[in-house]
């Protein structure tokens, strides 16, 4: 009788121990699940032009996404032709630049894996208010024309960046090579640009974020041409080809590219404003998605 006594206790404290973690064992498993693994390497270098730079845009969202990811991003803003050549040298990992043609270009050639749609904005061309070269208007050719037939001095970036792109292909299609004293290749980027053309109470074209941006800060510029189709500018975001480069932070770039393009992180660009204004508007997929439900 006794044995069987001890016998029963015995089985009764096995039952006791089994039960208690049985209790244990889901919250472990639902904690496991929730665990995201820190990358291996958190060092994301992010070439970019410098109107995501000069316009403030990245230091309102980048915290975001360094915040979430355990990534540091190392920004190197120049123009969009420098970033595609770090792209291509392998010295960055993802790109974020506004010259659709040599973006396509660049995946093309095997540099890159894809591009995605990030948003967009546009380009203006700004002068001083006394408008010397009576350009005002949306006639972005028809405004390089008269520039260069008065002669009126014109401050261009020079620097193979996209807005410079930009601005060659108006040159092209009004059917002029600018050439003289009056124009002025500055090789610096857009707010430094602004400054010069300030200075001189100058004409030159630029980014519309950057010139809100600078605006807020003083300046005698205005906008003088505005709205011409051939002004859009659409921004894409590319991780640069592990297949071409292999020591790129792959999977950083694509984290980056998957937050940025992000339902959550295009609000957050849409939500950037300055003195009121909005400077960029997003058009992921999946935010053209979400707008269309």
């Amino acid at each position: 009788m006794k044995r069987l006594y001890l016998l029963l206790l015995m089985l009764m404290t096995v039952s006791l121990i089994t039960a208690c973690g049985t209790e244990a064992t889901p919250e472990a498993t639902a904690e496991s699940l929730e665990e995201i693994e820190a990358p291996d390497n958190t060092r994301l270098i992010l070439a970019t032009t410098t109107s995501t730079n000069d316009s403030g845009l990245l230091d309102a969202i980048l915290p975001d996404f360094e915040e979430s990811s355990d990534y540091d991003v190392e920004v190197v803003a120049v123009g969009t032709g420098q970033a595609l050549a770090l792209g291509e040298a392998g010295d960055a990992d993802v790109l974020l630049v506004h010259a659709r043609a040599r973006e396509d270009a660049f995946v093309e050639s095997g540099n890159g894996s894809a591009r995605y749609d990030v948003m967009y904005n546009d380009f203006v061309l700004i002068g001083a208010e006394d408008d010397p070269a009576g350009i005002m208007g949306n006639d972005a050719a028809g405004a390089f024309a008269a520039i260069s037939e008065s002669e009126s001095a014109f401050i261009s970036r020079g620097d193979d960046s996209g807005t410079h792109t930009k601005e060659l292909s108006v040159w092209e299609a009004a059917g002029i090579t600018p050439e003289g004293d009056w124009y002025q290749e500055a090789g610096q980027g857009m707010g430094a640009v602004i400054t010069i053309a300030n200075e001189q109470q100058a004409y030159t074209l630029t980014d519309r974020s950057t010139f809100i941006a600078r605006a807020a800060e003083g300046l005698d510029l205005v906008i003088l041409v505005e709205g011409d189709p051939v002004l859009s500018n659409p921004y894409g975001v590319i991780p640069v080809s592990q297949e071409a480069h292999p020591d790129v932070n792959a999977e950083g770039a694509q984290a980056f590219v998957d937050w940025l393009t992000s339902l959550e992180t295009q609000e957050l660009i849409a939500s950037y404003t300055v003195n009121g204004q909005q400077l960029f508007f997003p058009d992921s997929e999946a935010y053209r998605a979400a707008q269309s439900e």
